[in-house]
Parts: structure tokens; sequence; C-alpha cells
């Protein structure tokens, strides 16, 4: 009788899960047939994380330009290539010798491309100088930016945006962190009248070490998905770069590592594009279906999760959704990164749907001249997978 009972009871919840799916794809069918699709193209895919099927999907596969969704791709790649306890790094050298607390020779400031250097940073990087016992400096502070190579932009951005320059050792995204330095010296009481600033060089081997300033990938991770800042994500485009040893680091090294780890995913047959790390290039090409397979991926890896979940913009509430989906069920519920340039609008991440499911999901509207109907299509998407 109790067996009779139990598999009754699974016929039932199953048929009831039926239901909803039926009702859910009825739902964004519905939602599909928009006289926006006349002119205009869409990828979506939904999967349930718990059951680890596909929900639905509609031309998932087609190939897109995903805006700044491209950011979850080089966000989730570097975390599984460098892990969640990886560290930027801007490192102090010198050369000659440093006695009785003159360094008579130069000082070198090494960049590890840190987009978040601040003029606090760097006052806190002069006092650990002045504690690791220089009192004056007599030669040269030189910039060492032999971290990356030697391309202001990424591949495929267009020349009349406001697009940042991709310094590895700046403040502000500006050229001036030699010129901080030498103001933040002085005022930890450092003599630097005899100080030159030499502009750019290489640091020689044998140089000895003087002091680190560290900044987590959370810090990164923060600010390049909650504000979409593509001088962020360009950053960490380069550290994955960076991982394979080669100096000056590379795009090229960055976008190989990409389709390796699309590969290991299952999808390396498709002819994605990958050409920048933070989806200003018109040269990108995903689809619905690998940001998808990149969030399953990213769930099923604690290492990667704990650091990603915490930084993507939560709709209702703060980043780039902050303004979106507020007085819904998505509310509160749907974490996503957002995607915008001419033509493009996206959007992937995760919520919890109405009965409980955790879902993730990856919505690219390609073809709209207003973004605002991407994005409207989007949180209807969003507030009928929530319900």
């Amino acid at each position: 009788m109790k067996k009779i009972l139990f598999f009754t009871l699974i016929c039932c919840l199953s048929v009831a899960a039926k239901a909803q799916e039926d009702s859910l794809r009825i739902k964004l069918d519905s939602l599909l047939r928009d006289p926006l699709f006349e002119t205009t193209q869409v990828g979506l895919m939904v999967f349930d994380l718990d059951a680890d099927t596909v929900l639905y999907q509609y031309q998932a596969r087609q190939l897109m330009r995903p805006a700044s969704t491209m950011k979850l791709v080089t966000a989730i790649t570097a975390l599984d290539r460098l892990g969640g306890g990886y560290e930027y790094k801007t490192d102090f050298y010198y050369t000659g010798s440093l006695t009785d607390s003159v360094l008579t020779g130069n000082l070198y400031c090494v960049g590890g491309f840190d987009p978040s250097l601040t003029q606090d940073d760097v006052a806190v990087i002069a006092e650990s100088i002045h504690q690791a016992g220089v009192r004056k400096v007599r030669g040269t502070i030189i910039a060492d930016k032999q971290m990356k190579e030697v391309l202001d932009y990424g591949e495929g951005w267009c020349w009349d945006d406001d697009n940042p320059m991709l310094i590895p050792l700046s403040i502000g995204r500006k050229d001036i962190f030699l010129t901080t330095l030498r103001k933040e010296l002085e005022r930890q009481g450092v003599d630097v009248s005899e100080a030159r600033l030499g502009g750019n060089g290489v640091m020689p081997n044998g140089a000895r070490h003087l002091s680190t300033y560290h900044h987590s990938i959370d810090v990164i991770l923060n600010q390049m998905m909650k504000d979409s800042d593509n001088f962020y994500a360009e950053s960490l485009f380069y550290q994955t770069a960076a991982s394979t040893g080669h100096r000056p680091a590379k795009a090229s090294d960055a976008r190989t590592l990409t389709k390796q780890f699309i590969k290991r995913l299952g999808l390396g047959d498709n002819p994605y594009k990958i050409a920048d790390g933070s989806g200003l290039s018109l040269y990108n090409y995903v689809s619905a279906e690998l940001l998808v397979y990149m969030l399953r991926y990213a769930d099923s890896k604690e290492e990667i999760i704990g650091h990603l979940l915490p930084s993507l913009p939560i709709a209702g509430v703060d980043g780039t959704l902050k303004k979106r989906m507020t007085n819904t069920n998505a509310c509160g519920n749907v974490l996503a990164k957002t995607g915008t340039v001419t033509g493009i609008s996206s959007l992937a991440g995760y919520l919890t749907s109405g009965d409980g499911r955790r879902l993730c999901f990856a919505i690219i509207n390609q073809g709209v001249m207003r973004s605002k109907d991407g994005r409207d299509f989007q949180d209807r998407v969003c507030n009928a997978l929530c319900e």
C-alpha cells in the first residue's frame, strides 16, 4: 500500500511539473509573437539547474553579438583559470644601493594592470616604500608597463566611441601614476628633490624587491559586473592572458584560453568569435546557448559561483539592473549581467522560479534600434520565469 501511495505521489508531482513547464512554454511562446520580432532577432535559452536540463530555447545557437554579457565569458573563464583567490599586484623594485635610507639608483613601478588604483592607494604605496626604509631617492622613478602588449584599444572597437585606453599602470584610467607617486612620497617625508621621473622603461634582471600592493579579484569583479565597467573587464582579460607566463601578455593568448575553455564545455565545434573581454568589439559572436553553458558550469563550481554571484546586478536593487523589474516578481530575484551596444540588448544570469527551481538564462536581442525594446522583452521573460 505504501509503495502504491509513493508511486501515486511521484506521478502527481510529475504531472504537476509538466503542467508548469507547459504553462511556461505557452507564456514564452506568446512573448515571442511580439511584433518586435518582425524586424529583429532573438536568441533565448532557459536552463533548469536542479534538473540539469534545458527548460526552453529559441534560436539559442544563433551567433549574435553579446554586448556586455561578454563579461560573463571573461569572468567565468578567468575565475576557472586563476581561481577566486587571485590578486592583482603592483610591484616596486630598485636597482643600485639602499644605504642609510638613501636609494641611490632607480625605483621601478611594475604595473599589473590593476584598474582600481586610486590616489588613496598610491598614498598607501608611498607609505610602504617609506616603511621599507627609503627616506631619500637619488635616481629615476620609472614605470614598467611591460605586463601587456602595446595596444591602447581592443580589437574591433569603434574609433568614435569614448573608450578607455588600456594602460597597465594608471590612476582613474589616466597615465599619471609616476607624478602621483612622487607627490605621495613627498607627503610621507621621502626626499625626492633629486629624483627624476623617467617615463617608461623595463625593470632589469637583478632588481631587488621593495614592496607589493594587492587588490583582490572580487574588487575587480564587483565594479566590472555591477557597473559594467569595460576597463575592468579588459584588465581581467589580460590577467587571463598573463597566466600563460608570456610577457608581455597578449589578447590573442586570452582568446586562445577562452576557446579552450569553451571546448571543455562541449561547444568547441561552434564558430564563436572571441575578440575582447568587455563586449565592446564589433567582432564578438557567441550564442545564448554558450552563455547558459557558462552559467551552468559556474554554478557547478563553488570556487567560481561564490565570487561571480555577489558581483552580478540584482533586479530592482543595484548596478545596471537597479531601475529594472521593480515592483514585479523578478525584483530582488534576478541576478544577471546586462549588455547594450548599438543594435544589441542582452541579459544573462540566474533566478529562482515561482515553484522554487534554480534557473539560469540568456537572452540576446539583435537588430533592436531602441535598446528599451530589448530590455522590456527581457524583463517580461524574467517576470514570467519568476511567476
